[in-house]
């Protein structure tokens, strides 16, 4: 088990732009080749946008992008036209296929904050797709990467037994959650490899991304 703190992430973004992410792989300028990947998961930004702030039209290609909303709204358009607000306890997918272009922004007047998680395909290229899951009450399969997201939201003193994955990412969302004689809080994360099913216990509100990858 690697514990990665939230301190320990390379910042990113334009903050004069209202632009403030933090990176916990390699991503742009901040390479580490020891950091480029866990599993499938190449990329895990936490990104804070302000009001009327965003990232213009960019591409992407051969990578599945899936987003969390912690709070605010995140509104989306993309080349193959789609567009929609996503909001939290939203999953946003976005499989970028062999090239697409997306505008990701706050056009509300509150802050926004979400978690945009970056998977690699098993097979590159195709077509693109894009989907919004409204709720999220069960695990998330993503098929084209061998992967799925677990959404755990625990009451203090909760406790909540992991999956079981040869690679297992756990993201703490908000509050304090004890793994083994770890204490993790928000922006922490845990990357674990074939490990036996573990038990963490909330320690306050507790909102948890688990990837469960092959």
């Amino acid at each position: 088990m690697d514990i990665r703190r939230a301190g320990e992430r390379y910042p990113g973004g334009d903050p004069e732009a209202g632009i403030v992410s933090r990176h916990a792989f390699s991503f742009g300028s901040h390479y580490d080749p020891d950091n480029l990947r866990f599993g499938a998961l190449i990329a895990c930004n936490e990104e804070r946008l302000g009001p009327g702030a965003g990232f213009d039209e960019h591409p992407h290609s051969h990578t599945e992008i899936v987003t969390w909303v912690v709070e605010g709204e995140l509104t989306h358009r993309d080349s193959t036209g789609h567009e929609s607000v996503v909001r939290p306890g939203d999953v946003q997918h976005l499989s970028a296929a062999a090239g697409v272009r997306h505008v990701e922004r706050n056009d509300a007047d509150t802050p926004l904050t979400f978690i945009q998680m970056w998977l690699a395909p098993r097979t590159p290229g195709g077509t693109p797709s894009y989907g919004v899951t409204r709720a999220l009450t069960g695990p998330y399969e993503l098929p084209a990467a061998n992967a799925t997201l677990h959404v755990r939201r625990l009451t203090p003193g909760e406790r909540t037994v992991l999956p079981s994955a040869p690679h297992l990412y756990l993201h703490v969302v908000r509050g304090d959650l004890r793994l083994t004689t770890e204490t993790l809080h928000p922006g922490d994360a845990a990357r674990i490899t074939g490990a036996e099913p573990l038990e963490a216990e909330a320690l306050t509100a507790t909102e948890v991304l688990l990837w469960a990858m092959t």
